[in-house]
C-alpha cells in the first residue's frame, strides 16, 4: 500500500487511504502526531519521536530538532558519540513512520508520498528523497505541501471552479499558493514562501519576553535551562488557543521565575514576524497575476495558524475571512493519502489532475560584450518561477571567447540576476570547435517535471554533439557505494525497540516532571515511578500495562494541575 507522510519541522505523521477516505496512522504511542526529534542515549540507542523530546530535556545536548530547515545543506548534528546529517535524522522520523504504518496496517509498507513545503528548492527535495530512501521507502512522489492541504479542503468538490490561496505556517516554513480548480483540474498558478518563518520563531518571541521581563542573560543559562523556558514558551504559546492570558513559569536554579502575558502584548510583540509573511502573500498574487477580489477562498493550514493573533492578521491583511475547518495539523497528511489513491487510481475516489509550478526560476550564467570590454557574467531565466511543470525550455547561446575549445553551461536555481548569488546545482561541459567568438551556437534545453527532476540538453548546433545529463545536484551527490553505506550503518544502529517505547516514554517523562516538581508532587512521581520499575522486572504484561497506565495518568494529571497545556 501506497501511504502519505507528512515530514515536518515540528511534527511528522503518515496517512493512509481506507473506506472511501484519508485515515491517520496512529504511532507506537497511540498518538496522530510524531515530533520529529531524534536523541542518542548513553548507550548510543537512537531515539525517536516523543520519546526523544523528553530524553532531550534531560539531555539536550544529545538531542536534535529542527533539522528540516537544514535539509539539502552540509550541517552535521552531533549527538553522543555520533554525527548524522540533516537528511539521516529526517531517515530515522521515516522509518519510525514506515513501521508505525506496517504495524498498523498489517503489511510491509515500501512506498510513499513525501510532502515538502512548496518553496523548498531543488536541493532541499532531493534530500528529501533521500532521506526516503535511507529510511527503506520508495518515494513515488513529491508532493507541495499546500496543494495536499488544498486537496484535503475538497477543492472545487461543489463542482465549479474556485480560485483559492492556502496559507500554511508550520513549525519551521511558511508557504503560500495560489491555485485554480476546474473540472477536475487543480492548476498551481503560483508559490511563494519564507523557509525561515514558522511556529518555532513565534515561540522564540515568548521566550525573549520571557527572559527579558526577569531580567535573566540567556547567555548566563546552561542548554537544559534554556530548553525548560522554550518548553515553557511553547506551552505558554499554545494556551492562547483557549485564553487572552497566558502564563510562563520556570524553574532556574533555586528560584522559580513566573510572568504573566495578555495575547494583545504577545501580537505587538510578534509584529514583525507578522510582517513577514505580508511579502510572500504579495508576491504570490502578482506572479498569478490576480488580486484579493479574484480570490473566493483562504485557506490556513499548518499548527502555527491555530494562534488566534495569525488568523486575525490575515483577515485584517486580506478581508477575506479564512477557513480553518480542518485540523492544521492532519490536512497536509491526508492530501498526501487522497494523492497516493488517485496515483492507485482507487474506484473510491474521484480522480484530480495536479498541475505544478517550478518554484524558483531556472537559468545559466552568460557573458556579454562590447567594443572595450566584457561583462562579469550575468543570469540567463531558461524556465521562470511559477512555470507550470512539466515544462521543457530552450535558449540558445554562443561561444564568448577567440577559439574557445569547452562551454561550460553552469544550472543556476534562483532569482538574482547576479549568477553567484544563485544556487549551482549542476554543470555540463561540452567540447566546441575552435573559431571566433560567436560562432558557434550552443542549443541548451531544461526539461522540469512533476517530481521536480531536472534534465538538462546541450547541443552544439554546427557539429550536432549533444550532451544530455539529469542533474543529481553534483555538490552533495553520493556514489551508489556510499549510500548503500550510510544505508547500512542507519541499520546497524540501535533504535528504540517498537514493543518497549511505551514504558522507556513514561519513564523519561516521570524523571523530567520529578525534576521540575517539588514537595509532595515530587515523592509521589518518585513513589509511582518506583512501582512502576518494579513491575516491570518482576510483573507479567498486562501488568506492566496497568502500573505504566497509572504512572501516566498521575503525570497528566499533575501537568494539567500545572496551567500547562500538554504539548503534542
Amino acid at each position: 500500500m501506497l501511504i502519505g507522510i507528512d515530514l515536518g519541522t515540528t511534527n511528522s505523521l503518515a496517512a493512509c487511504f481506507q473506506n472511501g477516505k484519508a485515515v491517520i496512522i496512529p504511532n507506537r504511542l497511540g498518538k496522530n502526531l510524531t515530533p520529529s526529534v531524534v536523541s542518542v542515549d548513553e548507550k548510543g540507542q537512537i531515539l525517536i519521536g516523543e520519546t526523544a523530546r523528553e530524553y532531550g530535556y534531560l539531555h539536550p545536548e544529545r538531542m536534535a530538532r529542527l533539522f528540516k530547515r537544514t535539509m539539502g545543506t552540509e550541517k552535521t548534528y552531533t549527538l553522543g558519540e555520533l554525527t548524522f546529517s540533516p537528511e539521516e535524522l529526517s531517515a530515522f522520523v521515516l522509518r519510525s513512520l514506515k513501521e508505525d504504518a506496517s504495524a498498523y496496517l498489517q503489511e510491509e509498507i515500501s512506498e510513499a508520498i513525501i510532502s515538502v513545503p512548496a518553496y523548498f528548492n531543488d536541493r532541499q527535495r532531493r534530500a528529501t528523497a533521500r532521506a526516503g530512501e535511507l529510511a527503506g521507502l520508495k518515494v513515488s512522489r513529491i508532493i507541495n505541501e499546500p496543494t495536499a492541504s488544498a486537496i484535503a479542503y475538497g477543492v472545487g468538490e461543489s463542482g465549479s471552479s474556485e480560485c483559492c490561496m492556502v496559507l500554511d505556517l508550520g513549525g519551521g516554513t511558511f508557504d503560500v499558493t495560489v491555485l485554480e480548480y476546474y473540472r477536475n483540474i487543480m492548476e498551481v498558478y503560483a508559490v511563494a514562501g519564507d523557509n525561515r518563518l514558522g511556529g518555532e520563531d513565534f515561540t522564540m518571541v515568548l521566550t525573549e519576553l520571557f527572559l527579558a521581563g526577569c531580567q535573566i542573560d540567556a547567555a548566563s543559562l546552561d542548554l537544559k535551562t534554556l530548553s525548560s523556558v522554550y518548553k515553557a514558551a511553547e506551552a505558554c504559546k499554545c494556551a492562547f488557543a483557549q485564553k487572552p492570558v497566558s502564563e510562563m513559569s520556570v524553574t532556574i536554579g533555586s528560584l522559580i521565575y513566573e510572568e504573566e502575558f495578555s495575547l494583545s502584548e504577545y501580537e505587538t510583540a510578534c509584529l514583525g514576524l507578522l510582517e513577514k509573511m505580508r511579502k510572500p502573500i504579495e508576491k504570490a498574487l502578482r506572479d498569478a497575476k490576480i488580486t484579493l477580489n479574484d480570490l473566493d477562498r483562504i485557506i490556513l493550514v499548518g499548527g502555527a495558524t491555530r494562534l488566534p493573533l495569525i488568523r486575525s492578521y490575515i483577515q485584517r491583511m486580506t478581508g477575506i475571512y479564512p477557513e480553518y475547518s480542518v485540523d492544521p495539523d492532519t490536512s497536509v497528511v491526508e492530501g498526501a493519502a487522497l494523492s497516493g489513491a488517485m496515483k492507485e487510481r482507487n474506484r473510491d475516489i474521484q480522480e484530480v489532475i495536479l498541475t505544478d509550478v517550478c518554484p524558483f526560476t531556472l537559468g545559466t550564467e552568460v557573458h556579454s560584450f562590447n567594443s572595450t570590454f566584457a561583462d562579469d557574467g550575468r543570469y540567463l531565466p531558461i524556465i521562470e518561477r511559477n512555470t507550470i511543470i512539466p515544462v521543457s525550455r530552450s535558449q540558445t547561446v554562443y561561444t564568448a571567447y577567440d577559439d574557445q575549445e569547452w562551454v561550460r553551461v553552469k544550472v543556476l536555481q534562483g532569482e538574482s540576476r547576479i549568477p553567484a548569488n544563485n544556487l549551482l546545482i549542476g554543470e555540463v561541459n561540452v567540447e566546441v570547435p575552435k573559431g571566433p567568438r560567436g560562432q558557434e551556437a550552443i542549443e541548451i534545453t531544461y526539461t522540469y517535471d512533476v517530481n521536480s527532476l531536472l534534465e538538462v540538453e546541450v547541443r552544439v548546433v554546427s557539429t550536432g554533439l549533444q550532451k544530455k545529463v539529469i542533474i543529481q545536484d553534483e555538490e552533495n551527490r553520493i556514489s551508489e557505494e556510499e549510500a548503500q553505506a550510510r544505508l547500512e550503518r542507519l541499520q546497524y544502529l540501535k533504535q528504540n525497540p517498537r514493543e518497549d517505547e511505551q514504558n522507556v516514554f513514561v519513564l523519561l517523562k516521570a524523571e523530567r516532571m520529578y525534576e521540575e516538581a517539588g514537595g509532595s508532587e515530587r515523592s509521589r512521581i518518585e513513589e509511582a515511578a518506583e512501582a512502576f520499575e518494579r513491575t516491570m522486572q518482576t510483573g507479567t504484561r498486562l501488568e506492566i500495562d496497568k502500573k505504566r497506565q497509572e504512572l501516566l495518568d498521575l503525570l497528566e494529571n499533575l501537568e494539567k494541575g500545572s496551567g500547562q497545556p500538554m504539548l503534542s
